[in-house]
Parts: C-alpha cells; sequence; structure tokens
C-alpha cells in the first residue's frame, strides 16, 4: 500500500472544478511557480501521511459529489500512489480532474505510472502558473498560458484538445 503525503483535503469545493468536489491537495512541487497560491504544498517533506484507501472511503461517505479533483502541489510526482484512487473515482462514475505544472507534453514523457494517471482523468489543467500572466477572468485556471483539457480527446488525437463542454470553458475566447 503506496503512502500519500498530502497537504489537504476540501471535502465540498466549488472552486475547483464544476459542481460539488473532493479535493486533494498533495504536499510536494518541484515547479516553485511564482505567485502560487499554495506555497505551503512546496517542500515535499511535511504535510501528513494518508493512503488511497482512506480517501477513498471519505469520498464515497459524500453521495453529493460531482468530480474529485488532484491539486498541489503537483499530483504527478505522487502518480503511483494516486493511480488506486483515481480508479476508485472513476468506478464510482464521478469525474476526475488533476492540475499539474507540467505540459501535457511533458506529462507523457513521464513514467508510466504518471501516464496511467493521466489516462484515469477526465480533464487536465496543464502548465505552470505564471504570475505575469494572472487573470482572475479565467475559469478554473489561474493564468493564461494553462490549458484545460480534455484527456479522452487528447489520448485519442495525440495531442492535447481543449476541453470546449461549457462547464469547465466555452472555448471562445476566454
Amino acid at each position: 500500500m503506496c503512502k500519500l503525503h498530502i497537504a489537504g483535503v476540501v471535502n465540498d469545493s466549488i472552486t475547483d472544478g464544476p459542481g460539488l468536489r473532493f479535493t486533494v491537495f498533495t504536499q510536494g512541487c518541484p515547479h516553485g511557480c511564482e505567485g502560487c497560491h499554495n506555497p505551503q504544498t512546496h517542500p515535499f517533506e511535511g504535510g501528513e501521511e494518508t493512503t488511497a484507501e482512506a480517501l477513498c472511503v471519505r469520498v464515497a461517505a459524500n453521495p453529493l459529489l460531482t468530480g474529485v479533483t488532484l491539486s498541489g502541489g503537483e499530483p504527478f510526482c505522487q502518480a503511483a500512489a494516486l493511480v488506486p484512487f483515481a480508479r476508485f473515482v472513476r468506478e464510482r462514475g464521478l469525474e476526475l480532474a488533476a492540475y499539474t505544472g507540467y505540459t501535457w507534453e511533458q506529462l507523457q514523457r513521464l513514467d508510466s505510472d504518471a501516464r496511467e494517471l493521466v489516462s484515469l482523468c477526465h480533464v487536465i489543467v496543464d502548465g505552470r502558473f505564471e504570475l505575469a500572466r494572472r487573470s482572475l477572468s479565467l475559469r478554473f485556471r489561474g493564468s493564461g498560458n494553462q490549458r484545460i483539457l480534455d484527456v479522452a480527446q487528447s489520448l485519442a488525437d495525440g495531442a492535447p484538445r481543449l476541453m470546449c463542454d461549457g462547464r469547465w470553458q466555452t472555448c471562445a475566447a476566454e
């Protein structure tokens, strides 16, 4: 059983994606983006230790959830430990989203656990937060370089494709 190091969770988030979401903030991030809104998650030491099973119990206890969001820190630094949790989320029929400082292209070059975690997500918000491109008018992302990606379509096409379902973004000139 892989241990997860998390900075915390939000049981009923409405800011980490559409609908009512369970958000996991992983501990540890190699990106160190200037202006990050979660700088306390950057050190790989600290946070609390938990397991995928413990997170599954918490998700199962809330029948009102419409989705789960993996945030950070950097979730893909703990991909092996998150894969069982991601599988559970998918089996429950919940939407799975992940925020990452890696781009889609970089994610494809990571290890097999990270690629499996990618494949289990419905949505990935990719790219480092860039303070110079920060905008409060962007929906579910912090800076204009970050993309909200439709994982299934991106995998099928072999290239990043924007999520244009209206819940995440409209893909007009957002």
